[in-house]
């Protein structure tokens, strides 16, 4: 018997309708643009295009894609794609993991300033680590790292975080050397300020 794939959308689809009305006043309008764009995608609402064989002559219907970065059908590649390239970045050394997070008391002002906010995650943490990573006592080197923002938590609630990957060692002072981490964790360290830190293998 084949197996039957559900999709985002197709719940949207039949459920979203319901959902609006009975949350009416609750949802956002970015919420429900991006709502309105995955129930869109890939259907004749978009438009699209025929693509036709030259030898036999079969037609078949390609839909347009919605390109909202929240829809997973279409960032499934996209993401994909990412992960690949960010592969070949990879060095040939240990990685660790680590996690920053904000205080839940203000979440609702990152929330109304997001563009501002998230710039300021990214540079704080990235800072943090790059001046602990350089303090002699800790590593003494310049390491590398690559860091994603997530904006929901698992809950699917709204929780800016962000993933980094950090390299086990980096490049000394003067940059003829490379300096390996002491230990099995990378900069095993609380810093104040931060819900949550954890350096973890990667």
């Amino acid at each position: 018997m084949p197996k039957l794939t559900l999709e985002i959308s197709d719940i949207f689809r039949r459920f979203g309708p319901a959902w609006r009305r009975a949350n009416a006043g609750h949802v956002s309008l970015s919420q429900l643009k991006v709502m309105s764009a995955i129930e869109a995608c890939r259907t004749e609402a978009l438009g699209g295009h025929v693509a036709e064989c030259a030898k036999c002559g079969h037609n078949h219907v390609a839909y347009n894609s919605c390109k909202n970065r929240h829809c997973p059908k279409c960032q499934g590649p996209a993401a994909r794609d990412w992960m690949e390239a960010r592969a070949e970045d990879l060095l040939p050394v240990e990685y660790f993991h680590f996690v920053f997070t904000l205080p839940a008391e203000i979440a609702q002002i990152v929330y109304w300033n997001k563009r501002a906010i998230y710039g300021l995650l990214f540079k704080a943490s990235a800072e943090t680590v790059t001046t602990i990573a350089a303090d002699p006592k800790r590593m003494g080197a310049r390491v590398g790292m690559t860091s994603v923002l997530h904006t929901w938590g698992s809950a699917l609630t709204h929780h800016p975080h962000i993933h980094m990957i950090v390299t086990g060692g980096g490049l000394s002072p003067d940059r003829a050397r490379w300096i390996s981490t002491r230990d099995s964790f990378c900069m095993s360290v609380c810093w104040r300020g931060y819900s949550a830190v954890s350096s973890l293998r990667a």
